[in-house]
């Protein structure tokens, strides 16, 4: 009688824990943080700052959907510059932070969701440039205009080809078109459309140097439970082909 009594004891001792553990994680509310990285983030005002509603992109929607169908509450807001915002997914329990390219010393810093969406790296050329590249290690004897943070200039300065970098990677489209830059390191296809936006058409590219996959990076205090229930929302979504259809928005 007495271990009956222990046995039932235990039992409800179980079904409350994860009773509270349920309750807790229904209540999480993320905080999500983003930058301007058309197409996939922008702030349809195209400034600096914007929250809500008034921020879209390819990501952007996706992240949306996803959420909605995990049944998960949060907060989007976009700021600058991306060294900030990365800095607080790191550092702030419940944040979190998309769309980053998923490099291998970063993987142990956060847990993360995705891919969200590709994002090949490469050099562009002004239309009428003579360049021609077959590997990376060409590119070291021209000037090499990138984005401040971003994973493609760290890797470009971790292989000593120190790039010369600024705060809004759209402005390495009107450089190289005036001369100041040789080439242009960026995403494919963030860089062909940042380059629209700015009226500038027809760069070439003349090297492909790498393929990667941007995910949405949480802080590694976010319970894994969080974790699961969106990477299973985003799975059902680009299984269902809405993934695809999202990106046909923009693209």
């Amino acid at each position: 009688m007495f271990k009956r009594l222990l046995l039932v004891l235990a039992s409800a001792t179980l079904l409350l824990s994860a009773a509270s553990r349920a309750a807790d994680t229904s209540d999480t509310s993320l905080v999500l943080l983003t930058e301007n990285f058309p197409p996939y983030n922008m702030a349809k005002n195209g400034k600096n700052f914007a929250q809500g509603d008034n921020i879209n992109g390819i990501a952007v929607d996706i992240v949306r959907e996803m959420f909605k169908r995990a049944g998960i509450n949060y907060s989007l807001t976009l700021r600058f510059p991306w060294e900030r915002i990365y800095k607080l997914a790191l550092e702030q329990p419940g944040y979190g932070v998309f769309v980053m390219a998923r490099l291998p010393d970063r993987e142990p810093l956060f847990k993360w969701v995705g891919p969200i969406g590709p994002d090949d790296w490469i050099m562009l050329a002004k239309a009428d440039s003579k360049i021609t590249l077959e590997n990376l290690e060409q590119a070291r004897q021209y000037k090499i205009g990138a984005y401040k943070g971003d994973a493609i200039a760290e890797t470009l300065a971790k292989q000593g080809l120190a790039p010369l970098v600024v705060l809004r990677d759209q402005d390495n489209a009107k450089k190289l078109l005036n001369g100041q830059i040789d080439l242009w390191a960026t995403g494919d296809p963030a860089g062909r459309y940042l380059a629209r936006q700015e009226g500038i058409t027809g760069l070439k590219t003349v090297l492909r140097f790498n393929s990667a996959q941007l995910y949405m990076a949480l802080n590694k205090d976010v319970p894994d439970e969080i974790v699961t229930r969106l990477q299973t929302a985003l799975d059902q979504l680009r299984k269902e082909g809405v993934v695809d259809e999202i990106m046909g928005r923009y693209l």
